[in-house]
């Protein structure tokens, strides 16, 4: 009897596969469906990777390509951030061709349409695929495309990438300028409550200003013009950090600028037709192996690569016609046959630019000779260290691992390592994390204010020393053993100087692993608002309110003043798939040293005036 109840209640299970359950989606409800193909991560406007910024690079893209080939010196860009329901969030006009009137529509709705296929029309273009318009009007809410061509134009307008509202051929009542003009509002059904940042915006305008001198960029009435191209990114962002004036060399094919800085590791800028490479790729690599070939030669001397690039800041960017990206954001190129005349072109250009330069060759061979050194001393300290940690423990000291690391990302794991405070903070995590991809590091206290001091302080640190050994970059930072490394303290003063003191010593000794979006700041609540039938948590005092005029006056209302004193069994959604993480990203690098100088140095007395002052304001 027992047997014959399993058979009904399996056959009651299994889920039919027949042809009724065979599904075919257009372009454009793949796109919605399977988002993340096109545009990489969702987010919400906080990181400037978010899908919002991909929509708005995708139409401005298009501007860029066509001052590529020769067309409109003007591209420009308005974003109302805050926008009435119904009406377009983002503005972006452009004075080049216009797209042809007849085929409107389907450049911006159908896969696999466009001109860019033609290497007559557009040689050195970023969007090769036919995706990118067709992306943005599929996962907006409202999109508006026109089009002007010599008096005549075309208009369509879309919901969601269905089309409402169509004109094939208008006449013009008043001249206007050749060009497209796009205006688009993200759907908050795929992004949620987003926003948009103004500093995101403005950074990458500035990009677009540098890579394409002589085009001007109107963002929200300010106007964005370069003259020296890369040369005025690499003297923005790295301010007047320099050891030497800036090298550079430009080609049909490749521009780049270095120097070197005071700052410890590497820090690089590289664009693939106009498009800003985050991950870098095969034309960096070859710039970077050029580079060291180039100085090797000049200097008549095998000099190691480390010692050269130790300190280096660099911008690179190159054209081609055919470039293979690693994915739809474009984030990494993958054009291996470009390797061979990257090289050879960068080490010419490099060793003829240091014969040109003595003055600034002596410098930057002074520069490696001085890393040279530093590395020698740095090496015996990181060897006492490693014979430190081996009499005290076989095992790293109080790392709680995961089983799953940062190898492991093709199979579409994302390791995350968190580094919170105390024994108390670590148990409520170490209670309800997943174990698979999350890992606790539990620092004993305050950690030293390692501000200004030489890198080889901080294995000379037995903390600090044990930390880097949980990451994995106690040699080197490309060996971090985890996809995220999230801060995670407690929401007062002690909590925050913690904070600050583990940001000073990723900015400062491990700035790339910043650079590269790998360095997060957990948020938890800070209030819990409780009746016997509902529980909110609350971020702020603001949303305390909220909940508690909401529940009522019979509301419960706890104060959460540590992570330990939230409960293990709570703990698990705060460090669950509804994660809160604010990504910790630099948006002027040249500001980090004076940042850091006045924060985390030791003019007390300055920062102490400061606050009172601030504080007095605030009051």
């Amino acid at each position: 009897m027992q047997g014959k109840t399993e058979q009904k209640t399996q056959k009651k299970n299994v889920r039919v596969y027949d042809e009724s359950k065979i599904k075919t989606l257009s372009s454009l409800e793949h796109i919605r469906l399977r988002t993340g193909m096109y545009i990489g991560r969702l987010g919400d406007g906080s990181h400037p990777d978010d899908g919002i910024y991909v929509l708005l690079k995708e139409i401005i893209d298009n501007g860029i390509d066509e001052y590529i080939m020769g067309n409109g010196n003007r591209i420009e860009v308005e974003v109302v951030f805050d926008a009435p329901s119904g009406k377009p969030a983002v503005r972006v006009r452009d004075y080049g061709r216009g797209i042809p009137l007849g085929k409107l529509v389907e450049c911006v709705s159908v896969i696999n349409t466009g001109a860019k296929y033609n290497d007559e029309v557009f040689q050195f273009s970023v969007g090769l695929n036919g995706v990118g318009t067709k992306a943005v009007n599929s996962l907006s809410s409202l999109f508006r495309v026109r089009s002007i061509r010599d008096g005549a134009y075309a208009e369509a307008v879309f919901e969601r990438g269905v089309l409402l509202k169509e004109i094939k051929k208008g006449k013009l009542k008043t001249p206007e300028p050749n060009g497209t003009l796009v205006e688009f509002t993200p759907d908050r059904d795929i992004f949620g409550a987003y926003a948009f940042n103004r500093e995101f915006i403005e950074r990458r305008v500035q990009h677009y200003a540098y890579l394409n001198r002589g085009l001007t960029l109107i963002f929200n009435g300010a106007s964005y013009l370069s003259e020296g191209g890369l040369l005025d990114l690499l003297t923005e962002e790295s301010g007047e950090g320099g050891l030497y004036p800036l090298g550079y060399h430009q080609s049909e094919r490749i521009e780049f600028a270095f120097t070197h800085t005071a700052n410890y590791g590497e820090t690089y800028f590289s664009f693939v037709n106009g498009q800003y490479t985050s991950d870098g790729g095969t034309h960096l690599s070859a710039f970077k192996e050029g580079f060291l070939k180039g100085i090797q030669a000049y200097c008549k001397k095998e000099y190691r690569s480390e010692d050269i690039r130790e300190g280096t800041s660099a911008a690179v960017a190159i054209k081609l016609q055919n470039p293979i990206f690693e994915s739809q954001t474009k984030n990494k190129l993958g054009n291996a046959d470009i390797r061979a005349w990257v090289v050879q072109e960068v080490k010419a250009a490099v060793e003829d630019w240091l014969h040109k330069h003595p003055e600034a060759s002596k410098k930057l061979e002074q520069k490696i000779l001085a890393n040279e050194s530093l590395r020698t001393e740095l090496n015996a300290v990181k060897k006492e260290a490693r014979e430190a940690a081996k009499k005290i423990a076989l095992k790293i000291p109080k790392l709680k691992d995961c089983k799953y690391h940062l190898e492991d990302g093709e199979k579409g794991v994302a390791s995350t390592i968190f580094i919170t405070e105390g024994d108390s903070a670590a148990g409520s995590m170490v209670s309800s994390r997943d174990v698979m991809t999350q890992a606790i590091f539990s620092l004993r206290g305050k950690p030293e204010n390692m501000y200004s001091k030489k890198r080889a302080a901080i294995y000379k640190n037995e903390e600090l020393y044990n930390m880097m050994m949980a990451l994995g970059i106690e040699n080197d930072s490309a060996s971090l053993r985890y996809a995220r490394i999230v801060i995670a303290t407690d929401a007062d003063f002690d909590g925050f100087h913690i904070r600050n003191l583990l940001l000073t010593f990723f900015l400062s000794y491990f700035e790339d692993l910043v650079n590269s979006g790998r360095v997060y700041i957990l948020e938890t609540p800070l209030f819990r608002v409780r009746t016997k039938k509902e529980t909110r948590y609350c971020y702020t005092e603001k949303e305390r309110n909220e909940a508690m005029a909401a529940l009522g006056s019979q509301s419960e209302v706890t104060r959460f003043k540590g992570l330990g004193e939230i409960n293990p069994k709570e703990f698990g959604q705060f460090i669950g798939p509804a994660m809160r993480l604010v990504p910790v990203a630099v948006q002027a690098p040249k500001a980090v040293p004076q940042v850091l100088s006045f924060y985390m140095g030791k003019n007390t007395p300055e920062r102490r005036e400061y606050i009172m002052k601030n504080l007095v304001n605030a009051l």
